[in-house]
């Protein structure tokens, strides 16, 4: 998809397609108006039949409106005329990048950033425009025989913005694209069965993004190197596999000054089974997402990359399968971590935060200025938040703020949750430093409460997307979250840099 800016008045040039807005009560958008003038009250004839009622998401396609240059109209219903939603916009998005696609329109101009949402600007607009627009027109079909692809049709969307507006909206345009590259990258890798996203096929991934800006620095580090450095929470889940584990580090340097960076740790299990504390059969294959955390890492550093933010972001993932062998850990079985706490394995189907804590542990050599790690974690946390917010939990007020402010402008919102002292109690183990899972009560907290052993010596903040990372049902598939969060998050700590340097 291809993105650009343009004055013009609607109807007046040749046109392929013209979207504007109409909103209820027969009430026409500015651009909507114009039209309407242009072909003699054409617009308000088919408000006035009834066609469309302007209700939120609502379209109507018109062909070879009269008076005017444009082969098509499309009318997109926008609601009452007054501030809408920012969900309500994006659904807006979504309903128009649907429509032209289905009905073959190769090119649009588009007038739907003049319409009012609420506390939101101009920038904010074009930026959701072109990240909810190529999200929508998302296809997963690499898999499938070349006669049952669906290709895009849609190709190219010009917005209609005011000149002296019209240098913002671009650069926010390019943002958008950005993100949502990186949402395609985080959701290619997700959707990818497990016989074919190996960890060393994460690693390939890193290597193949790393090669593609020299601000890269990549590292691999096999089974014998992770050995040496002490890490035998993740190499516990390794245990009974096949495919050999790997733990990827990527570096981006975008500030020349050698600041602190940002780390960003991605749980990357690229199938989980539950090994030997094995998982019930129904929506198993599901278990091919549980490397989304490890996807959304790629995704925001391959955005960051196309930014070319000033910032030095790392990102940590820890990579392995979780499977049942003869070979595999066992429930009462006692590892020690690289943190050299010794942890005792209750349940192997909590393997996620054993790969992390050592990542964790690892990402101190960084020095960072904050780590965040994105993870599949907890099915509690499904239950608790749903498919619409992303579990926050961490150690640090400012850092936590930060990622709920980020939440709000990308409208990938995330929900905090307690991280009290309390919930420790449940981690204790009779044999050991921990045990990996504290019973049924609050246990995505309570897994964030292992977490956060492991990371005393800097800001930390934990993200569970179990919730968000997926949808099941008709409409199976990655979602690509929360690289929108973490990719505003970063782009609102280089605006903060941006003065100082």
């Amino acid at each position: 998809m291809e993105y650009s800016v343009k004055q013009a008045i609607p109807g007046k040039q040749p046109s392929p397609c013209v979207v504007v807005a109409v909103h209820e009560r027969q009430q026409l958008s500015p651009a909507a108006a114009q039209l309407d003038k242009l072909s003699r009250g054409y617009l308000r004839t088919i408000l006035k039949r009834g066609d469309i009622k302007g209700k939120c998401g609502q379209t109507l396609l018109l062909h070879d409106v009269p008076w005017t240059r444009c082969e098509r109209v499309l009318l997109v219903g926008c609601g009452k005329n007054r501030g809408m939603s920012p969900r309500d916009f994006r659904k807006v998005l979504q309903q128009t990048a649907r429509t032209l696609d289905r009905h073959g329109v190769r090119e649009a101009d588009c007038h739907l950033l003049e319409v009012d949402v609420e506390d939101r600007n101009l920038e904010w607009k074009a930026r959701q425009a072109a990240e909810v627009m190529t999200a929508t027109l998302y296809r997963f079909d690499l898999l499938k025989r070349k006669e049952d692809r669906q290709p895009v049709r849609l190709r190219r969307v010009h917005f209609d913005v005011p000149e002296e507006q019209a240098r913002a909206a671009r650069k926010a345009l390019r943002q958008g694209k950005a993100i949502a590259q990186g949402m395609t990258l985080a959701r290619d890798l997700a959707n990818l069965p497990g016989n074919l996203c190996t960890p060393t096929h994460l690693a390939d991934e890193a290597r193949r993004l790393a090669n593609s800006d020299r601000r890269f620095r990549i590292q691999v580090l096999d089974e014998k190197r992770m050995q040496r450095l002490g890490m035998g929470a993740l190499l516990a889940v390794a245990r009974g596999s096949r495919q050999p584990p790997r733990f990827i580090v990527l570096e981006y340097r975008g500030d020349p000054g050698g600041g602190a960076p940002y780390v960003l740790v991605g749980k990357g299990i690229t199938f989980d089974s539950g090994g030997i504390s094995i998982k019930p059969a129904a929506a198993m294959d599901e278990m091919k997402y549980d490397m989304s955390g490890a996807a959304s890492v790629l995704g925001t550093l391959a955005a960051v990359s196309r930014l070319a933010l000033p910032l030095n972001v790392v990102g940590v993932i820890p990579s392995c399968e979780n499977l049942p062998d003869g070979n595999a850990t066992k429930p009462g079985d006692i590892v020690t971590s690289m943190s050299g706490q010794t942890i005792e394995i209750l349940n192997t189907d909590a393997e996620g935060r054993l790969i992390l804590c050592d990542a964790l542990t690892y990402s101190e050599r960084f020095k960072p200025r904050a780590v965040i790690d994105i993870a599949t974690l907890t099915g509690a946390c499904v239950i608790a938040l749903g498919k619409h917010y992303s579990g926050l939990l961490g150690n640090d007020e400012t850092l936590l703020k930060q990622l709920g402010e980020a939440g709000e402008t990308s409208c990938d919102r995330p929900w905090r949750l307690p991280l009290g002292e309390e919930y420790q109690e449940q981690l204790k183990s009779n044999f050991a430093d921990i045990a990996n899972v504290g019973g049924r009560e609050a246990g995505t907290i309570t897994a964030a409460c292992f977490l956060a052993r492991f990371t005393e010596n800097y800001p930390w903040a934990h993200l569970d997307i179990a919730g968000t990372a997926w949808l099941s049902g008709p409409h199976k598939g990655a979602t690509g979250r929360p690289v929108p969060l973490l990719v505003q998050f970063l782009l609102d700590r280089a605006a903060e840099a941006a003065p100082q340097s």
